[in-house]
């Protein structure tokens, strides 16, 4: 028997990445899949037609969780389509970097909305429908960046740190009810992070920026290219789903477990330096 038969798995941000990833590999173990998209619907029937050829039960929903109603919605919508919510991947997210002085509210406001709120609203709704049945697992996408820092990335970390936050004071309260709470720290990892889903804010009214953002790139781009691809992360999130234990965070995405290792050893004066070191600023 197959370790996910015939339990029910919601991932958010599905039709590329991580999430992608993530959907193939619980429906390769027998779990039936509720996925969510934004736009791309060629993507979303692409993806839902090679789950189903894999043998389980597959639907995408357009829907913005990051809209309260929305994500009222898409919680009935599955628990009538599929009757149950075993597994929550809350993946959907993107990344706002650059220099903070440039960023205005709407842009802030949109990270918040996505990243924290969305999450918030989607893990909501799936603790509404795990309840009842005394059992479930959440796992929130978060990032090495939930726990350490880096240039340039003021709101993105701001709202992974949220996320690490929320995350732990919540497995709490769920304790009682069996609902398992699980933090995915992936470290630089080859997804559209760094492509279409990279939002780059620079001011266009000064210069000052201009040779901190030229070190800062060059030095990410060394580093993107050791970066491993999104199956290292969808083989971490399968076993934080199943292994059946209290751990709840899980560091993947060379060097990312080494970082947070030595934010741990470091004090905050070393560990800026290594880090001013490292981009060369």
């Amino acid at each position: 028997m197959k370790l996910l038969e015939n339990k029910t798995t919601l991932v958010t941000g599905a039709t590329r990445g991580i999430g992608r990833g993530i959907a193939l590999t619980f429906a390769k173990q027998g779990s039936n899949v509720a996925f969510t998209y934004s736009s791309s619907v060629e993507a979303a029937n692409e993806l839902e037609k090679e789950l189903m050829d894999l043998g389980v039960k597959a639907k995408g929903y357009q829907s913005n969780a990051a809209n309260y109603e929305a994500a009222q919605q898409l919680a009935a919508d599955v628990l009538k389509e599929f009757g149950t919510i075993d597994v929550v991947l809350n993946n959907a997210g993107y990344g706002v970097d650059g220099a903070f002085e440039a960023m205005s509210d709407e842009v802030i406001e949109k990270q918040f909305d996505t990243n924290v709120f969305g999450l918030m609203r989607v893990t909501r709704e799936a603790i509404k429908a795990m309840r009842p049945s005394g059992s479930g697992t959440i796992i929130q996408i978060s990032s090495m960046g939930g726990k350490i820092t880096f240039p340039l990335y003021s709101i993105y970390h701001a709202t992974k740190f949220a996320v690490e936050g929320f995350t732990e004071s919540l497995h709490y309260e769920l304790a009682q009810f069996n609902i398992k709470l699980k933090l995915i720290e992936p470290g630089p990892i080859v997804t559209d992070f760094y492509g279409r889903s990279r939002q780059f804010i620079k001011p266009d009214y000064t210069s000052d920026y201009d040779m901190f953002i030229s070190k800062f790139n060059a030095a990410a781009e060394k580093v993107m290219k050791e970066a491993e691809g999104p199956e290292v992360v969808a083989k971490t999130i399968f076993n934080a789903a199943t292994d059946n234990s209290n751990k709840m965070r899980y560091a993947v995405g060379k060097p990312g477990p080494m970082l947070l290792k030595l934010r741990k050893l470091l004090s905050d004066k070393f560990y800026f330096l290594l880090v001013r070191k490292s981009y060369n600023i």
